[in-house]
């Protein structure tokens, strides 16, 4: 009876609660590893992190569905086109409190591809410009040579004179394209196929003097003094400045946003409509929103934050970095730009392989 009854049988095995998981994909070298562990330390939710280098594999995986990731940084206009395409869910902002430090005037500029702000927080910011080894290129352009200016990697009789110092450009046309755009007096938002093929002309012409077309791969080669010249992030050239810095290698790193003006482009949190994890993706933005966290993720990647309330907590001279935060009179030269159709998308994809394969 008491076997019957349970009595003095062991007690029935309590069933553990589910694992809590969080599946993000960003981009390479984006994150302070330590607000990673502090994350799962505070919330006992595991993050698994996977990277990608350039936009089009993320929208690829996306639009393929099922993806299994639960939190994505697309940039700006591709943000935009995966709206479009119903991949996101919205954001429930009463789960993320820390919102109220979003910068309204990045918030304001992201609502561009994303109106009403309905679907995506922004990470970071920055500019699209040019990253120079400074003992190099003056060797062999001159100390007259201006540097903040597009002609640098238009003209061919320049950049040839860099070739042998090694030039590296973005592999990203929705990066390149519309950066390039007001050299020659073109608006940099303009769908027009001419204006496109004015780019990719003049980019066919100087690819004999570019190494690689790549968008990571310049920040250690910028570092290490393998590289004179790249057309890059303005945060992956700080790092790049600051890695050489580190080594004590006499490398001198400088970035320029060209007088001619310069692609603002926004990274931004968005969570898939098939997000497996929904819940602890908006923790984790929540997380990624508290001033100190973003603040230590500026100080780590040297791409302006945006959240304002993190000004306070980030390095001085990051802050004070007018090519991590433009001041002023730079900002007026900023612009951005929206996502091509779908029809001019396959145009460009056909520049753009040209370009970069020579035929």
């Amino acid at each position: 009876m008491a076997l019957a009854l349970g009595w003095g049988a062991p007690a029935r095995a309590q069933t553990a609660p589910p694992e809590r998981v969080i599946n993000i994909y960003n981009w390479s070298d984006y994150i302070d590893p330590k607000m990673l562990d502090a994350f799962t330390k505070e919330t006992g939710i595991k993050v698994v992190y996977d990277t990608y280098d350039n936009n089009e594999i993320l929208e690829t995986k996306l639009l393929a569905g099922r993806s299994g990731y639960d939190l994505v940084v697309p940039s700006g206009p591709f943000l935009q086109r995966l709206i479009r395409a119903q991949v996101f869910q919205p954001l429930d902002k009463a789960k993320i409190p820390n919102l109220v430090h979003a910068w309204p005037e990045i918030a304001g500029r992201l609502a561009t591809y994303d109106p009403g702000n309905a679907y995506a927080v922004d990470y970071m910011w920055g500019t699209t410009g040019i990253g120079v080894n400074l003992g190099l290129v003056r060797e062999r352009l001159g100390a007259a040579q201006p540097l903040n200016t597009w002609n640098l990697v238009l003209n061919g009789g320049l950049l040839n004179k860099l070739k042998d110092c090694g030039v590296m450009l973005l592999d990203s046309p929705e990066d390149l394209i519309p950066s390039l755009l007001p050299a020659y007096g073109l608006k940099p938002d303009t769908k027009r196929w001419d204006d496109i093929t004015q780019v990719t002309d003049a980019l066919f012409k100087v690819r004999g003097a570019v190494r690689k077309f790549h968008s990571s791969e310049y920040i250690n080669g910028l570092a290490n003094g393998d590289l004179c010249l790249a057309v890059g992030y303005s945060g992956d050239v700080m790092q790049a400045k600051r890695r050489a810095e580190e080594a004590k290698n006499d490398v001198e790193i400088a970035y320029y946003v060209p007088r001619e003006g310069a692609l603002m482009w926004f990274d931004a949190f968005a969570i898939p409509k098939d997000a497996p994890h929904a819940a602890e993706a908006h923790t984790f933005i929540d997380y990624m929103m508290r001033p100190e966290v973003a603040a230590a993720n500026t100080n780590f990647v040297s791409y302006a934050s945006g959240n304002a309330a993190a000004k306070k907590f980030v390095k001085a001279e990051i802050l004070g970095n007018p090519g991590i935060y433009p001041d002023d009179a730079t900002l007026q030269r900023l612009f951005v730009n929206t996502a091509w159709d779908d029809r001019t998308q396959r145009f460009v994809t056909r520049a753009w392989t040209r370009v970069r394969t020579g035929r």
